[in-house]
């Protein structure tokens, strides 16, 4: 019998590697043999199970690869039809419930947007509470960098994956006299070319969205916050579970899968999620709100904005990923109608 699983198992001693199948053949014979063949069927599934994870973690990386280039491509395409028709914040407006605006508001709205999240963390114009340094994760064409630069005198720095984005927010920046204060360049937020503990705010508007690993967006956030920093995350969620649920229903992800394959999106967290990261990260002062009541009026406003002339020839013009998106929208309405969408800040500070 010895003899019999030396020459079943023959190809282990060698130099050629087993393949997955000829490595489950091998285990399927060995549930005959006797008790003294159990160490090399461990060993077998330990080869099994290494082989497999290693399949997933090519996957995995696979996917992560052609997500980043289908973001990029994206935000090549539609950022300036977006910046012809709506200007140069590419984020929701924040209004008060129930209103009604015009475009100007809706701009309005934007710029609204980004002092309603500082206040929101704390930060003002008082010289003790000013940002000096700030780097702007998913940057778009740089409105709310060059928005903080102005305002607070600070010297911000923009990531993006788009290099028409960042070509762009470096031609706006220096267009407005802002060259000295706002530059921007193309990199992964997932791993930012900055050292550690370099901004004293960490700026992420809408853009954890894109994010297919959460926990490392979140560590990369904290690990360029300089001590006593501000970090904060304007981004779209899904609903927190119940205490009684395991996931999202089905026609929630469904709903939510649609919108994922529209605007290059990895899977969606909750609030709630987000919350428990960061905690996990020891920082301090967390605090999260949901703001979907103040940003209700903008997908409806950009439907319209895209169903005039200049939209429906911009749309036409700028190819079919932009296209695809802006077919997307009336899903991102429904999502927010039935409570499954949720527009949400979170805040918090880095130890000091």
């Amino acid at each position: 019998m010895t003899t019999t699983t030396i020459a079943t198992c023959s190809y282990l001693h060698t130099c050629q590697p087993p393949t997955i199948q000829r490595l489950r053949t091998c285990q399927t014979r060995h549930r005959f043999l006797p008790r003294t063949c159990a160490p090399v069927t461990r060993r077998l599934k330990l080869v099994v199970a290494a082989a497999a994870e290693t399949t997933r973690t090519m996957k995995a990386a696979e996917d992560g690869v052609l997500l980043k280039k289908g973001i990029a491509e994206f935000y090549d395409e539609s950022s300036g039809v977006w910046e012809d028709i709506w200007g140069d914040h590419m984020h929701h407006g924040f209004y008060d419930p129930d209103s009604t605006v015009d475009v100007s508001g809706h701009r309005a709205a934007q710029i609204r947007m980004i002092d309603e999240a500082l206040r929101f963390a704390g930060l003002s114009e008082d010289p003790t509470k000013r940002p000096k340094s700030v780097v702007d994760v998913g940057c778009g064409i740089g409105g709310s960098s060059r928005y903080i630069a102005s305002k607070f005198g600070a010297k911000c720095q923009g990531i993006t994956l788009s290099p028409v984005q960042a070509q762009r927010a470096n031609a706006l920046a220096a267009a407005q006299g802002l060259s000295d204060k706002a530059s921007f360049q193309v990199a992964d937020a997932l791993e930012q070319p900055f050292p550690d503990g370099q901004f004293d705010l960490v700026w992420s508007m809408e853009s954890g969205e894109h994010m297919p690993d959460k926990a490392k967006f979140v560590n990369e956030l904290a690990r360029v916050a300089a001590p006593g920093g501000t970090i904060i995350i304007v981004t779209w969620c899904h609903r927190d579970l119940a205490p009684t649920e395991e996931s999202l229903q089905p026609w929630e992800k469904e709903l939510l899968n649609k919108i994922c394959d529209s605007f290059y999106l990895p899977a969606w967290c909750s609030t709630a999620e987000y919350v428990k990261l960061l905690q996990s990260l020891s920082l301090q002062d967390i605090k999260a709100e949901d703001w979907s009541q103040h940003v209700a009026p903008f997908w409806p406003a950009v439907i319209r904005s895209a169903l005039t002339w200049k939209g429906l020839t911009s749309l036409l013009r700028s190819g079919w990923k932009t296209i695809k998106g802006a077919l997307a929208m009336p899903l991102m309405i429904e999502g927010f109608k039935k409570d499954l969408i949720k527009f949400a800040i979170i805040t918090c500070r880095k130890p000091e």
